[in-house]
């Protein structure tokens, strides 16, 4: 056992690391996230992108948005729901909108109580994860047996 082991009373990591990542993975929410991290890094990918080609940032940022918005569904779809069908991203488009309005509220209602502008967004982006979670498992990416039922 090491040193760290003993100050912490026992292992402080699992002995068999791949099996504990393996359980972790088959968390829905914690693919959430990972998944989200990973969509983020592609958005911003392709802003900069965009802006190292010589696109206005106002362009590059919606550029960003709509392929980061798809790439997301796709990634949402395929490694966090297990329902990649086309048909839903109306819906998940509209669940941006949502969200995005969510997340300007909670914002503006930490700047009304006195928070400056980055501790609001800093404090909104859990609640927003959380909900944008919620929302996208029972309102967009339902169980396939619902997702046919939809389309009957």
């Amino acid at each position: 056992m090491s040193a760290i082991d003993n100050f912490f009373g026992g292992p402080i990591l699992p002995s068999q690391p791949h099996v504990f990542l393996t359980k972790l993975l088959r968390d829905r929410f914690v693919r959430f996230l990972l998944v989200g991290v990973l969509n983020t890094a592609f958005s911003f990918a392709i802003y900069v992108l965009l802006v190292f080609i010589g696109v206005n940032y106002a362009l590059a940022s919606l550029g960003s948005c709509v392929l980061g918005i798809l790439f997301s569904f796709r990634t949402h779809g395929l490694l966090v729901f297990d329902n990649p069908a086309l048909h839903l991203l109306l819906r998940y488009s509209l669940t941006w909108v949502v969200l995005y309005l969510c997340n300007i509220g909670m914002i503006k209602l930490l700047l009304m109580s006195g928070s400056d502008a980055y501790v609001s967004g800093a404090i909104a982006l859990p609640p927003t994860a959380v909900l944008s979670y919620i929302v996208k498992k029972y309102f967009v990416f339902t169980s396939k047996a619902a997702s046919a039922s939809l389309r009957e």
